[in-house]
C-alpha cells in the first residue's frame, strides 16, 4: 500500500474507505484487499470499530457493482465494443460471459470473495445477459459481506503483518481461479473424449 493511501484511509477513515470500494468495485486498479487488511488492523489499534468498517466498505463495494451492472444492461455492447477498442479488455468480456452464462448466480456470489479479479467483469456481463437485478443485488450484497467480513477480520487478527497476509491471500486467489479454469477445461475434455468413444455394440 502506498503511504499516499494509507495516510488517506487513516486521515478519513470510513469515507475512504467507501470511495475505494466503489472505485474497485467500478473496476478501476486498487488494492482493495489490502485496504480491508489495513482498516482490520485499524480495528485491532483501536482506531475504528469493526461493523462500521465492515458495513461501510460492504456498502461501497455493492456501489460500484451496481454501477458496472447498469453500464452491462443499459449501455449495451455497442458501448462496450467501444470501449474496449480504447482501453482493451475484450478478450476478459467474452470470458466474463461465457463465465456468466454457464454459472449465473454462483458466479456473481464467488466473484466477490474468492475470485476478486473477476468480479468487475462479472458486474457488466451480469448487465449484457440481463441477469435479473434483485437476484443480482441480493447475490451481490451477501459476496460482498462475506468478503468484507473475512479481509477484516483477518486484518485485525494479524494486524501487525498487514503486508505479508494481503500478499498470501493475492496469491491464493490466482491459485483458486487456476483450479477453477483448470477444473473446468478438465470437465469439458473429458465429456468431450467420452462422447467419442463408442457405446458397447456399436460398429
Amino acid at each position: 500500500m502506498t503511504e499516499q493511501l494509507l495516510e488517506l484511509l487513516t486521515t478519513y477513515g470510513l469515507p475512504a474507505l467507501f470511495g475505494a470500494m466503489v472505485l474497485a468495485a467500478a473496476g478501476l486498479p486498487f488494492p482493495s484487499s489490502l485496504t480491508l487488511i489495513a482498516m482490520g488492523s485499524f480495528v485491532a489499534q483501536g482506531e475504528l470499530s469493526f461493523w462500521p468498517v465492515v458495513l461501510s466498505g460492504a456498502a461501497g463495494a455493492v456501489l460500484g457493482d451496481q454501477i458496472g451492472y447498469a453500464f452491462g444492461r443499459f449501455g449495451g455492447r455497442p458501448l462496450l465494443t467501444t470501449v474496449t477498442k480504447r482501453i482493451g479488455g475484450a478478450d476478459k468480456v467474452a470470458q466474463a460471459e461465457t463465465y456468466s452464462r454457464k454459472w449465473a448466480g454462483w458466479g456473481i456470489f464467488f466473484s466477490r470473495w474468492l475470485i476478486g479479479p473477476l468480479g468487475p467483469w462479472i458486474n457488466v456481463t451480469s448487465g449484457l445477459t440481463e441477469y435479473p437485478w434483485r437476484w443480482f443485488i441480493l447475490l451481490d450484497v451477501a459476496g460482498e459481506l462475506l468478503w468484507l467480513l473475512i479481509y477484516v477480520s483477518l486484518g485485525r487478527q494479524f494486524s501487525d503483518q498487514v503486508q505479508t497476509v494481503a500478499s498470501l491471500l493475492g496469491n491464493l486467489t490466482w491459485v483458486v481461479l487456476g483450479l477453477l479454469v483448470t477444473g473446468f477445461l478438465g470437465w469439458k475434455l473429458f465429456g468431450k473424449r467420452k462422447a467419442e468413444v463408442p457405446s458397447e455394440g456399436t460398429v
